[in-house]
């Protein structure tokens, strides 16, 4: 039984033997194949397809990276182009307000100067009625005069004087002051209408004035409504190409950033299932190398105690 023992402990040490001289080989050419691969071209295709592969995503980063910053600098220059058509609507809107000012009080002006007018032409009207009414009672009074000068002549001819002893002298000058006082009356009348003619042209040159600022002013306000409407249209402009801009730059970054991932990832997995393989292979040789140290630990031990075995009778 000890000899057949023997026998299996001797073949399976051959076979553990054997098996650890072709593991060994295997390893040798397992670290042969490792060396040139590492040293051969295959690697140095390798690593230069990775290295390429690197240039071309630094290449494609720093791209992202460029077009990132004209975005930026593009979106700065659409804000501030937003900002300087913002202070001109506010600067439009101001002019608009004054203009509004300005014609409500050329209105108030033009409805002063209306009232003026018609209270004008009211006192002219009157003016003249009042004239009227003074050259009918002159009319009048002068008639009178003219009959009692009438009277007085035929009662002077009844006493048959001579003319130049009976001239009406008194009568002469009240004639002639009543004369006077109606021509400064109506030469103050005509002046006063005069005055009160001019008064009205002044009225009217006013209101023409007032009626032209009137359509300047409507139509300063009406290319003032057409650049406030311009601008508006041109902000909406903007403010669609920034929005279109950011969202093409923000999808530009995200399938950047989806591409960068996915390769990350890829070599991330291949670097770990590399890492997974090399682990197995050395925990499959720590196994078998434990195995081995057991087998050669038995061995020497049932070595040890078939040699002291055999020495003992011998002694």
């Amino acid at each position: 039984e000890e000899s057949l023992q023997m026998w299996d402990l001797n073949k399976r040490l051959e076979a553990y033997l054997a098996r650890v001289k072709f593991l060994e080989e295997e390893n040798e050419v397992l670290r042969a194949e490792i060396q040139s691969s590492k040293s051969g071209p295959a690697a140095e295709s390798w690593r230069g397809k990775y290295e390429e592969e690197l240039r071309a995503l630094r290449d494609a980063l720093d791209v992202a990276f460029r077009e990132k910053c004209t975005a930026e600098l593009a979106r700065d220059n659409l804000y501030e182009e937003v900002q300087q058509v913002r202070s001109r609507c506010q600067k439009e809107q101001a002019a608009r307000e004054e203009a509004k000012k300005q014609l409500s009080l050329s209105r108030k002006e033009l409805e002063e100067e209306r009232r003026a007018q018609i209270w004008l032409k009211e006192r002219a009207v009157q003016l003249e009625k009042e004239v009227e009414a003074l050259l009918e009672v002159h009319e009048e009074e002068k008639a009178g005069l003219d009959q009692e000068i009438a009277s007085f002549s035929h009662s002077l001819e009844s006493f048959r004087c001579t003319p130049a002893a009976f001239q009406p002298v008194e009568v002469e000058d009240y004639s002639k002051r009543l004369s006077e006082i109606w021509r400064g009356a109506v030469e103050t009348y005509k002046a006063e209408v005069w005055q009160l003619e001019g008064s009205l042209c002044q009225a009217k040159e006013n209101l023409w004035k007032a009626v032209e600022d009137n359509q300047q002013s409507q139509l300063q306000l009406q290319h003032l409504e057409k650049d406030l409407a311009g601008l508006k249209a041109r902000k909406e402009m903007l403010e669609e190409s920034l929005a279109r801009q950011w969202q093409e730059q923000r999808g530009e970054a995200e399938k950047f950033q989806a591409l960068a991932m996915e390769a990350l990832e890829q070599e991330q997995q291949s670097l770990r299932a590399q890492i997974a393989r090399v682990l197995e292979d050395r925990q499959q040789l720590m196994h078998l190398k434990m195995s081995l140290s057991l087998e050669v630990a038995t061995y020497r031990t049932l070595l040890e105690a078939e040699s002291t075995r055999l020495q003992l009778p011998a002694g």
